[in-house]
């Protein structure tokens, strides 16, 4: 039979990965976002956040003669990468038209769908644009 002392380091290690992994679990919903709902802004990108664990893109948006904010999460730059896109793809001051999922709180954000520049060239987040849910278990 072990030790006690043998099984303590064990037991640590245990719910130290327990503890690192809840967070990972959690971390991949979908739910604060409407996906039935699709909005488009029509903008001025103030700043492009080319972060882990998800880029973001801020934007102003023209509504009632003020600017209103908005702050879209996108993928990974690791996914974003695969796609084409580089950190450099949008820039303070660049006018665009932005699809998204809105917040289901009616906040200012929400989940990018995909962009279309000013010079025509379109990037895509590659989920669905006919408001079918992703990553929602079906009842």
């Amino acid at each position: 039979m072990r030790s006690k002392a043998a099984i303590a380091p064990i037991a640590v290690a245990l719910a130290a990965a327990a503890m690192i992994a809840t967070p990972a679990l959690a971390h991949h919903s979908f739910a604060m976002f409407d996906q039935r709902k699709i909005m488009t802004l029509d903008g001025t990108v103030t700043e492009f956040q080319w972060t882990n664990p998800h880029a973001f893109i801020e934007i102003d948006v023209p509504s009632e003669g003020k600017q209103v904010h908005w702050s879209i999460e996108l993928n990974s730059p690791n996914n974003l990468k695969r796609q084409g896109w580089t950190r450099t793809a949008l820039k303070p001051g660049d006018k665009v038209s932005l699809r998204m999922n809105p917040l289901r709180d009616g906040k200012h954000g929400g989940l990018f769908l995909d962009v279309k520049l000013a010079n025509g060239k379109v990037l895509d987040s590659g989920l669905p644009k006919n408001g079918t849910p992703v990553n929602v278990p079906r009842l």
